[in-house]
């Protein structure tokens, strides 16, 4: 039997963890991450997480779609990046597929489409809400021997399935399952702007009889994989291909996997998949607690060859349904796998969503309270994109509108993505995750609603090729006074010297304002300077004013009529 030995540097890591373990989250203090996988399993067999209404009508329709977006917006608020939709569910699918027909999940009618495509629906909201959607496969199993999956399976591959039960198994040791499969994730791929694919399920059934020798069992299964990635990667190479194997790699020095493993027992050799490079990220459901955890978690990040590795947490067992976990089994697991750069998936949405006892609080507020990149494939590309240019800020009463010039990047894809940066401070700090607003735009503007109390902020935008690499940021020219500096305008307490307009500047006025945001009057914009005798001792904000009521912030300025230095 393979055993899987931790270093010395995990050992010691391990330790750590188990001395501290009981340390809440507000008492270990870290640095947020900029790049991080945060993923959620979003089921669709049997409406488990969505859709939870039937489409058949285009009433019925809208319906679907708005539980749908609701759900997206939920996890776009926790800061969620990654979204596994369910979309090869048991030989049925959820888009129109010239190879697998309809499941009922949508429609209520195995078979028969529910008006619309779904995953053509999820893809566009989750891109609108700058996450990635992975189309998740469930590949082996393919439902009831009944079912309309399993039988048109039967009718068209009969020595590909097989019968366990009352239920019916691709078989791994045929070789048309993997040219089978890929044909799937080819279809797929090539008509969908999916961000990757995810094999769920990619292994031998624990109950299969006459199961092939283990190292024969592990090589059937790698066959699969290998097609599923030339495929995938052949049309399009930026789209990562992931899968979800058995949370337990294999049996550890210390710490044994109780029989239930991937390597052995479902004839997984996952991390090999990454040493090969035929996965660009993994999502293990390490659905456990202590030491059927922590040892097993870091022995996926140990042999994880600089690939994603997001692990799967068991969220459902908080249920008082399940097995009543209480909120601190979870909290601290996210807190060890934040501290040792392993990104987070939850198992699965709608108790995540639903906030069961506190989860999503604990995300939205506390660990995920800032955004994150998903992280860059630099073992498929590392070229960095030029960045965008000509950024340009029109501040209005209630928001910002930020404008710029994208450059279409035609070795990586169709088209780039832009992140928005903002910070009082000059110049924003791109490096800093606390400074994201926004991730993955599509457009090449976006407004921003004021916020800080309407104080000047400053900003930047990088652009991101297809692979997650990232350009140099642009940033907003410093602004007179801009606050982060420390300059204030001059006057010396009678005149107040104005700003050059330059050529782009657009305004007429000039109006000045309280630091709350009460207008105090406005005064043509003419000439260097502008009277400001009537004014009271204070500090003041100068706006310029054009006819369309567009203003922008040229500083702040201080009145202090009996101090010798007028300046501070």
């Amino acid at each position: 039997m393979r055993l899987f030995q931790l270093s010395r540097p995990i050992l010691a890591l391990m330790l750590l963890i188990y001395t501290a373990g009981s340390e809440s989250f507000s008492q270990t203090p870290y640095r947020y991450p900029k790049h991080e996988a945060r993923a959620v399993w979003l089921t669709t067999i049997g409406g488990l997480d969505w859709p939870h209404t039937y489409s058949q009508t285009e009433a019925t329709a809208k319906k679907q779609k708005r539980e749908l977006c609701s759900i997206l917006d939920r996890l776009q608020a926790a800061n969620v990046n990654i979204v596994m939709l369910q979309t090869r569910i048991r030989g049925t699918v959820i888009y129109p597929s010239a190879i697998e027909p309809w499941d009922a999940c949508l429609s209520g009618k195995p078979g028969a489409s529910p008006g619309y495509d779904a995953l053509q629906f999820a893809i566009d909201e989750c891109h609108k809400r700058g996450m990635e959607l992975h189309a998740w496969l469930v590949t082996i199993p393919v439902g009831k021997w009944g079912g309309m999956g399993c039988r048109r399976l039967k009718a068209r591959h009969p020595r590909m399935v097989r019968k366990i039960g009352n239920e019916g198994f691709l078989d791994p040791g045929n070789a048309q399952t993997g040219d089978y499969l890929a044909e799937i994730c080819k279809e797929i791929t090539a008509n969908y702007d999916v961000d990757g694919i995810h094999l769920d399920y990619i292994r031998y059934p624990e109950t299969w009889e006459n199961r092939p020798k283990a190292d024969n069992g592990r090589a059937n299964i790698t066959s699969i994989v290998r097609k599923i990635h030339a495929a995938v990667k052949t049309l399009k190479p930026w789209v990562k291909v992931s899968c979800s194997p058995i949370g337990k790699h294999g049996d550890l020095a210390r710490y044994g996997s109780n029989g239930w493993n991937a390597y052995h027992k479902g004839s997984q050799d996952a991390q090999g998949w990454l040493s090969e490079g035929i996965m660009d990220a993994l999502f293990p459901m390490m659905y456990f607690r202590g030491n059927q955890f922590y040892p097993f978690a870091f022995d996926w990040k140990e042999n994880a060859n600089e690939r994603i590795m997001s692990i799967g947490l068991g969220i459902y067992f908080l249920s008082d349904k399940e097995k009543d976990w209480p909120i601190e089994a979870v909290t601290r697991e996210m807190n060890v796998l934040r501290r040792h750069g392993m990104g987070h998936a939850y198992f699965r949405s709608k108790f995540f969503t639903d906030n069961v006892k506190g989860i999503y609080d604990f995300a939205k507020d506390f660990i995920d309270r800032h955004p994150a990149l998903v992280p860059p494939m630099t073992w498929q590309s590392a070229a960095v994109p030029q960045e965008p240019k000509e950024l340009c800020v029109s501040r209005m009463a209630a928001a910002d509108q930020l404008a710029w010039c994208g450059a279409v990047d035609r070795s990586n894809g169709p088209y780039l993505t832009y992140n928005i940066y903002a910070s009082e401070s000059y110049p924003v700090d791109t490096s800093n995750p606390q400074n994201i607003i926004a991730t993955r735009l599509r457009d090449t503007s976006i407004i921003v609603a004021l916020a800080n109390n309407g104080k000047y902020m400053n900003y930047a935008v990088t652009a991101t090729d297809r692979y997650g690499n990232e350009s140099k940021a642009i940033s907003t020219p410093p602004q007179p006074g801009d606050i982060a500096s420390g300059e204030y305008l001059h006057n010396d307490g009678q005149r107040l010297m104005l700003p050059a307009k330059g050529q782009v500047l657009d305004a007429d006025y000039i109006a000045i304002e309280t630091l709350q945001g009460g207008l105090i009057g406005t005064r043509p914009y003419k000439g260097s300077h502008v009277d400001i005798s009537t004014l009271r001792d204070g500090f003041y904000v100068l706006k310029s004013l054009n006819g369309k009521g567009i203003t922008h912030r040229l500083g702040l300025f201080a009145i202090r009529r009996k101090a010798e230095n007028q300046r501070p």
